[in-house]
């Protein structure tokens, strides 16, 4: 017969076993509700595309729905501070290289681009082009543009998505290579861009060659050059900014790459690059990326995606300091 004192142990020993394992058991995994996605430009962008195209493969993965919400302005800050400043434990971000480029061009930003957010993945990258219209009065190609320029120093303008926007630091770095110079002028999306070419507003568009892909192909643009080190296959008749400028070493793409809350759990960290594992896996995901001129990156492990957001953030500001950009 077995003593009531030992028992009552006994008992007491398995519920308090039963207790400390329930909550485990009864932790849901994440996410358990829907995910907020962040893009931080205009719709029709680039970054509004991607975000848009790898959203339904998230959400199967997740078993959520993920929600993208376009938080478009200062070079994609207002998204950043919206992603560094959530609470909600199911908010994501589409960084970009837009991204680096404003932790490197702001003297102040209302969060700390190293320190509050985390960059978790990669996703994809693509080279961008320098367009001009089709009339008459446009540039044939780079070369042209060029001769153009330096005739008129800062008398021929220069159409990007915004100040401190990718499209405008590479619109500098194809000037600072060529030694010409253009007006910057910035605008609130891609589309907008585009009417002030045709208007003839501006004379020249810097933008990711995605967003354009369509009216380079319908003759509406034309591609003076694109800023990959080598031609796109969707658009080979478009040479290189290092072939028409004679500069082998130029080579810029702009890349996109999911990100956290910097106070984001590792559990959550590691289900994030999972998913992305899952997407560089999907064969028709990175064939649709690459009908849009994007090539399909290993998503790699967060400690090298986080070293290589901030190794461009270096990049960038070297390109400031050279450029001799007024940081803002």
């Amino acid at each position: 017969m077995v003593h009531p004192a030992r028992l009552s142990r006994r008992a007491l020993m398995a519920a308090g076993a039963t207790l400390a394992a329930a909550p485990a058991l009864a932790q849901p995994r994440w996410p358990d509700r829907p995910v907020r996605f962040l893009q931080g430009f205009a719709a029709g962008g680039t970054t509004d595309i991607v975000a848009r195209l790898i959203a339904p493969s998230m959400a199967a993965a997740f078993g959520q729905p993920v929600v993208v919400e376009n938080r478009a302005g200062a070079g994609g800050t207002l998204a950043a501070e919206a992603l560094a400043r959530s609470t909600d434990g199911h908010t994501l971000m589409l960084l970009n290289n837009g991204f680096a480029v404003s932790a490197a061009l702001y003297r102040r930003l209302p969060y700390d681009p190293r320190a509050d957010i985390e960059p978790i993945a990669m996703v994809a990258s693509i080279g961008l082009v320098l367009l001009a219209g089709t009339g008459p009065e446009a540039p044939a190609d780079l070369a042209d543009l060029v001769r153009r320029a330096k005739a008129r120093p800062e008398q021929i303008n220069v159409a990007t998505v915004g100040v401190g926007s990718t499209q405008h630091f590479v619109a500098e770095a194809i000037q600072a290579a060529g030694d010409f110079r253009l007006m910057h002028i910035p605008y609130r999306g891609t589309p907008a861009a585009i009417v002030a070419l045709r208007n003839n507003e501006v004379q020249v568009v810097s933008e990711t060659a995605s967003a354009v892909l369509g009216q380079i192909r319908g003759g509406e643009v034309r591609a003076l050059a694109i800023t990959s080190r080598t031609r796109s296959p969707l658009l080979p008749e478009v040479p290189t900014v290092a072939e028409a400028l004679g500069r082998p070493d130029f080579d810029i793409e702009t890349w996109y790459a999911l990100g956290a809350p910097a106070r984001t759990p590792p559990s959550v960290v590691e289900r994030i690059t999972e998913v992305a594992r899952g997407m560089h896996a999907d064969a028709t995901l990175r064939a649709r990326l690459g009908e849009l001129g994007l090539a399909a990156r290993e998503p790699g492990t967060p400690a090298e995606t986080r070293a290589t957001v901030h190794a461009e953030i270096a990049r960038w500001a070297e390109v400031i300091e050279r450029t001799r950009m007024e940081r803002q």
